[in-house]
């Protein structure tokens, strides 16, 4: 009778523990299938407006160059934009992005140049005002992409 009764124990518990580990194992996979959605989808989202960032201040930039700031609506994507980096971005890429903003607006109250000194400043890889805000990004990025 005894050797029934450690016979039945031991399939019992054979069953609870295989049971058990599958349910543990489904939902690590779960947690970390979902761990990686959230990244993906955080990436997606900081690409996106960092892209949109570059292409209107790019286009602002250029647009400094050779005209003065007739109207202060101009501006004013660059900074919604600013803004919404500011609500999800890291400092490092705030401070960037703020400094962007900050060099097209001066460029804007400068005096415009000519065609032919747009076509140099266009040349000169030190004169690009987003290189330092890409830098950034590009690292942060890489960084959530590793921690992911």
């Amino acid at each position: 009778m005894e050797l029934t009764l450690d016979s039945g124990m031991a399939a019992l518990l054979g069953s609870l523990v295989g049971g058990s580990a599958t349910m543990a194992a489904a939902w690590i996979t779960q947690r970390t299938s979902s761990r990686r959605e959230l990244v993906r989808m955080e990436l997606q989202k900081r690409e996106t407006l960092y892209g949109e960032f570059i292409n209107e201040c790019s286009r602002l930039a250029i647009d400094a160059l050779a005209h003065g700031l007739e109207k202060p609506e101009t501006m004013l994507s660059a900074y919604a934009l600013l803004n919404r980096i500011r609500l999800s971005s890291s400092d490092a890429i705030l401070a960037q992005a703020e400094n962007v903003v900050m060099r097209i607006a001066e460029q804007y109250f400068s005096p415009n140049i000519s065609l032919e000194e747009i076509r140099a400043v266009t040349r000169s890889l030190e004169a690009d005002p987003l290189k330092s805000f890409g830098e950034a990004c590009r690292a942060e990025l890489r960084s959530i992409r590793a921690a992911g």
